[in-house]
C-alpha cells in the first residue's frame, strides 16, 4: 500500500537516485560502522546505507513506517520521538554488544524541517559518544550554521554549532528530489565533533548569545554589554559592535572567562 506523506510529521521522501547516491558517497559507511538515521521514511537513504554496513538502527516516529521497517531483517527499528531518544545509551549498548568502550555513532538523516533545530541542540547534548552527523535540511538552516561572522546568516546557531563541530555544506538538493517536493530548497551538512572544544558552562553560552542577537542591528552596549554590568563580570569586552561582527572564538572565550567566576 502507498504510504500518504503526513504534514504533521513534516514528510517529504527523498526520491531522486542520484542525489541518494552522492548523499551516500559523503557519508562513506563502511561495514560494521555504528549508525543510527533519523526519519529512514520509506528507506530510500536506509537501504543503501545498510548493505554498505551489514546493520542499522533507525528512529522513527511514524508508526506504519515503524512497522514496514521492522519486516527489513538488518534495521533494529526505535519507533520514538527523536527528542526523547537517549543516543548516549544507543552508543553504551553499542559498545557492549561489540565489546568495544570507545565506540562512537555515527549519525545521519532527512531531518523534519520542522523540528531540525530542535533536534540539532538535542544531539549536541550527546556530542561525547557521536563520531560524525550527516543530515539533509532546509538549506537555509544550514547556511545560518556555516556562516561566517559579518554575513546576514551569522547568529546564535552559527556560534552555538561551531563552537563544537566543524561543519561544512557539502551537497545541494533541490525540491524536485522529494515526493512531495517542498516549497524550499534543501542541502545536506557535515558536522564532526570538534576533538578538544573550549570548556565551558554551555547554558551560560546560550544565555550569552541569546542576549547578544537580541537587538542584531544595535551595538551591543546596548544588549551584551548590559547584561555583563548585570553579572558583575569584571573584565573588558569590545561592546561597540554588533552581534554579528564578532567571531565565535571571542564568544566562547568570553563565556569560558566567565564560567570560571565564582
Amino acid at each position: 500500500m502507498k504510504h500518504i506523506p503526513r504534514k504533521r510529521f513534516g514528510q517529504h521522501f527523498l526520491s531522486d537516485h542520484g542525489i541518494i547516491d552522492g548523499i551516500v558517497d559523503a557519508i562513506a559507511p563502511q561495514a560494521g560502522q555504528p549508525m543510527v538515521e533519523i526519519g529512514p521514511g520509506l528507506a530510500a537513504l536506509t537501504q543503501p546505507l545498510v548493505e554498505r554496513l551489514g546493520r542499522l538502527t533507525v528512529i522513527e516516529l511514524d508508526r506504519d513506517l515503524a512497522l514496514r521497517l521492522r519486516l527489513h531483517g538488518q534495521l533494529e527499528v526505535i519507533e520514538s520521538d527523536v527528542l526523547k531518544v537517549d543516543f548516549t545509551q544507543l552508543a553504551l549498548d553499542w559498545r557492549a554488544r561489540v565489546g568495544q568502550p570507545a565506540l562512537k555513532l555515527r549519525v545521519v538523516g532527512n531531518l523534519p524541517y520542522n523540528i531540525s533545530t530542535p533536534i540539532l541542540f538535542h544531539l549536541l547534548a550527546h556530542v561525547a559518544v557521536i563520531e560524525d552527523q550527516h543530515f539533509m535540511l532546509q538549506k537555509e538552516v544550514i547556511d545560518r550554521m556555516v556562516a561566517s561572522p559579518a554575513t546576514g546568516d551569522y547568529g546564535r546557531l552559527s556560534v552555538m554549532l561551531q563552537w563544537r563541530y566543524a561543519m561544512e555544506n557539502v551537497l545541494f538538493v533541490p525540491p524536485e528530489s522529494f515526493d512531495p517536493p517542498p516549497r524550499v530548497d534543501s542541502a545536506v551538512v557535515r558536522m564532526v565533533p570538534r576533538e578538544a572544544p573550549v570548556a565551558l558552562n554551555e547554558r551560560l553560552l546560550e544565555e550569552l548569545v541569546q542576549v547578544a542577537f537580541s537587538q542584531r542591528r544595535k551595538l551591543l552596549r546596548h544588549t551584551l554589554g548590559r547584561w555583563l554590568e548585570a553579572k558583575a563580570y569584571p573584565g573588558t569586552f569590545d561592546t561597540q559592535r554588533r552581534a554579528e561582527e564578532v567571531p565565535v572564538d571571542e564568544y566562547v572565550a568570553l563565556a569560558a572567562t566567565m564560567s570560571k567566576q565564582p
